[in-house]
């Protein structure tokens, strides 16, 4: 029997994310990297699992929720947030308990905040120092504050130094120009990772990359972990700014046309609380997303369940009651708005699962 979901809906290409996740993995095991994919992205378990049957030895998370709700498909897991919180810091050891966990931080605040969560539960945590190689977004700002740190944790009963951790979000440059850039972010880690050896601290694992990054990041030798998380389904963003091809964009809104009533726009049943708001990085004034079969018309304005589509450029406009398909500019904010996603197999043939870590934004 065939199925006619409710628009508007997320349809995912399962053979698209099987590909992406086949692609990443060749690329790892060519340079030798570890990935930790960040299941921000997806808040999928059953995503996750695919992630970790191509290969990933662990999970990235944003929040302690979604740790809690990944510990069901990996016992190793990154927390690539500071943690300041005491009643956070508790469920996190108490997740500990059972677990690999481990957490970037930038601040003797947090590191001591951990630590007494993890002595109260009897548990020991990672602790990666995050250091700051250019986003300027979090990530202590000196390699002698990264040391100041490490020997802290170092030291400090309920916790173990588990590496370096870095998160280049600042490059969106196309890949062939990332070389500079990412040649900065080497220097840092280089520098770094000396300054450490010299005063006896060794970083096992030092973590870093993006989407944007994740194929370049032999330029950056000092790195033996990669932590992408949009590759998995890919957006307008990565394909705008030439991180992938318009082919490897998995995740689509499929939405219908509720009104044509205004001469040159049609109106569609998805708004902001079904595609996000986000801009697009590379070209923002190219609209709320990208329709492939209709690619003149551009999504000009959101509101909370319409999208208002300029159709004034089209050789052919949607009609009413028509389904369109629209890649997100930004899939992650997009994904966290669906209590469910449709996967698409091989064959056609459409299943409802779960966003289980949907909301799970503490």
């Amino acid at each position: 029997m065939s199925v006619r979901p409710a628009t508007p809906f997320l349809l995912v290409d399962g053979l698209v994310v099987r590909r992406n996740l086949q692609r990443l993995a060749e690329y790892a095991d060519e340079f030798e990297l570890a990935v930790r994919p960040h299941t921000k992205t997806h808040k999928s378990e059953i995503l996750a699992k695919l992630q970790v049957e191509a290969g990933a030895y662990g999970l990235t998370v944003a929040k302690i929720g979604e740790a809690e709700v990944m510990s069901h498909v990996t016992d190793d897991l990154l927390l690539a947030y500071p943690v300041v919180d005491a009643e956070q810091a508790k469920r996190l050891a108490k997740l500990a308990a059972h677990n690999t966990v481990r957490v970037a931080v930038d601040s003797r605040f947090a590191i001591e905040t951990l630590a007494a969560a993890a002595r109260s539960a009897s548990t020991t945590m990672g602790v990666l120092i995050d250091i700051d190689v250019g986003l300027h977004r979090t990530g202590v700002q000196t390699v002698g504050q990264s040391l100041v740190l490490a020997e802290l944790v170092d030291r400090t009963a309920g916790l173990r130094l588990d590496g370096l951790f870095c998160y280049p979000g600042h490059v969106w440059v196309m890949p062939e120009a990332q070389g500079p850039l990412l040649g900065e972010v080497s220097d840092l880690l280089y520098e770094t990772l000396g300054h450490w050896a010299e005063h006896g601290i060794e970083a096992a694992i030092v973590s870093g990359g993006s989407t944007p990054t994740c194929f370049q990041s032999h330029l950056v030798p000092e790195l033996n972990e990669i932590r992408p998380g949009t590759y998995i389904f890919n957006d307008v963003n990565t394909w705008r700014g030439g991180f992938c091809r318009l082919e490897d964009c998995a995740a689509r809104v499929v939405a219908t046309v509720v009104s044509t009533a205004v001469p040159g726009q049609v109106v569609i049943d998805a708004g902001t609380k079904t595609l996000a708001a986000d801009a697009c990085v590379a070209l923002p004034q190219s609209g709320h997303g990208y329709l492939p079969s209709f690619p003149e018309a551009r999504i000009v304005k959101l509101s909370e369940e319409h999208g208002q589509l300029d159709v004034r450029e089209c050789r052919h406009a949607p009609q009413l009651g028509e389904r369109v398909e629209i890649i997100p500019n930004h899939i992650c904010p997009c994904m966290n708005l669906q209590d469910r996603f449709w996967w698409k197999e091989e064959d056609g043939r459409i299943e409802p699962l779960p966003v289980d870590a949907r909301g799970k934004v503490t």
